[in-house]
């Protein structure tokens, strides 16, 4: 599934064709709660958004609303395998999916791991050398 337009702070949303299509299998596989999920539509989109960019929760837009109603959304979710209900459904109705593939050598290593400056060696002084020799 492509991600849609782009909206206030070139945050990546879900179009109305593609929320169409989705809606229907996130209901029959989202936990039922006492009180339903207000905005449902923003909170996915902050999900997708999430992990399409690789950012940390903090760094949702706020377009998305708070960044902590779309981790706590996520992360409940994932305890009770409504992702994988919604990936078994999508299949079962036909639903195209695209792949992703991770490729290791694009990962950056920490600054301090690429050349930085090595501590010098030890110099013993005099009297240190003295102290041993006398020994």
């Amino acid at each position: 599934m492509a991600l849609g337009r782009l909206c206030e702070g070139a945050a990546v949303v879900l179009t109305d064709e593609q929320w169409a299509v989705l809606e229907p299998l996130v209901e029959a596989c989202r936990p039922h709660a006492k009180v339903p999920p207000s905005n449902l539509r923003r909170t996915i989109s902050a999900i997708i958004w999430r992990h399409t960019n690789g950012a940390k929760w903090r760094a949702v837009p706020e377009a998305f609303g708070p960044w902590w109603m779309a981790a706590q959304t996520f992360i409940r979710w994932s305890r009770l395998g409504v992702w994988e209900r919604l990936l078994a459904v999508a299949q079962a109705r036909g639903v195209e999916l695209g792949m992703a593939f991770l490729d290791g050598t694009s990962i950056r290593a920490h600054q301090k791991a690429a050349g930085a400056a090595k501590k010098p060696t030890l110099r013993r002084s005099g009297a240190q050398v003295r102290r041993l020799a006398v020994l």
